[in-house]
Formats: C-alpha cells, structure tokens, sequence
C-alpha cells in the first residue's frame, strides 16, 4: 500500500461518511420513504442510490467533470433540470397521504430511478466534483477516482441505511393521517430548502 494512501485514507473516508450522512435530497427522501413505504420496500431506493454517486464519480473522475468546465452551458442545464425536477419530487412528497393505499397509486423510488436522480440531485454533484478534484489517496488520477467511488459505497451505503431505518422506526407514529401528512410536508419543505446553495449560485449570491 502506498504512503500517499496509507496518509490520505482516513480524511477520504471521514469525507465520504460526512457528506453521505448529513441531510441532503437523497437523505430526505429516503426518510419519506421509510416512513411511507418501510424499510425493506425502500432497499432498492438506497442500493440506486449508492450505485448512482459510484457511476457519478467514475464518469466525472474519468473526463465528464472537465468536459463541465469546458463548456459551463452543459452545467447550467443541469443545474435547471435538478430545480425542477427536485421541486417536483418536493411536490410529490409533500401531496403524499396515507400510508395504507391502493396498489400501483404510490410506490418508493426502483433502483434505476435512484441511480437516473443522482445526475440532476446537486449535492451528489458537489461530493464527487470535490473529491476528485480535492482528495488525493493516489498518485495515479485514474486510482484515485476508483478508490473514492469504491468508498461511496462500502460507506456511503450504511449512511443512507441510517436515514431510512429511521423513517420505518417512526412509522407507527405516523399512521395517524395528519401527523404523516405534517410530515410529509415538513419534508417537501425540507427537501426545497436542501436546493439553497443551488439557488445561490445560481442567482450569483
């Protein structure tokens, strides 16, 4: 093992563990989700998830990141497309009712869809644009990209884990339709509020 790893792996993980646990979209939603769904229902949720920010960093690792800032036109319609999409996901969550309802009317997040939202979900972006261009467990680029995506997962999957099981240990409590229905739309709230430093750069504040 080389030194530059055996030095830098630590503040690596501490990275991948302080970015993957703290509230964020993806963490938001998961919640929602254990609370409306359970925890096993949501699985596939946080598996696509974890999936997702490994295929972000390889592909941002292995050129898609300075193809980014070569051409800011391709960020910025990413930028958009996560506003909206995100403000559409905040509009679902919040709408949300019962838990208890008729087959095919709701269901969580299927592992594509988690993967398919890494790529418009603003905190994902700014995890893997970090670390690939801040964090250096290797001296070869290519290495490095392949050990963090390789951190994302055997961590980050346990840190997303957290937020669902906490949801789905809550979930009794909120059977009672209001108290879900505050919920839900404290999480809507939530969700919107998480797209704070998007809106700031995007607005030039």
């Amino acid at each position: 093992m080389s030194p530059i790893l055996l030095s830098a792996l630590p503040a690596g993980m501490l990275y991948v563990v302080a970015t993957s646990i703290t509230p964020g979209p993806n963490n938001t939603m998961l919640l929602a989700s254990g609370v409306n769904f359970g925890f096993r229902r949501t699985i596939p949720h946080m598996l696509g998830i974890s999936a997702g920010v490994v295929v972000l960093m390889l592909s941002v690792g292995f050129g898609l990141g300075e193809a980014l800032k070569r051409v800011p036109a391709l960020y910025n319609a990413l930028e958009v497309a996560s506003v909206a999409y995100l403000l559409y996901l905040a509009w679902k969550i919040g709408s949300s009712g019962e838990l208890k309802v008729r087959d095919g009317e709701r269901r969580p997040m299927l592992f594509h869809e988690a993967i398919a939202f890494q790529w418009v979900n603003p905190k994902a972006w700014m995890m893997v644009l970090t670390a690939a261009t801040t964090i250096r467990l290797s001296a070869d680029f290519g290495v490095n990209t392949v050990i963090m995506a390789t951190l994302f997962y055997v961590l980050g999957l346990p840190c997303v884990c957290v937020w669902a099981a906490f949801g789905s240990g809550v979930r009794d409590f909120l059977s009672n339709p209001l108290r879900l229905r505050a919920f839900n739309i404290a999480m809507a709230v939530s969700l919107v509020v998480s797209m704070y430093p998007l809106f700031a750069h995007m607005i030039g504040l």
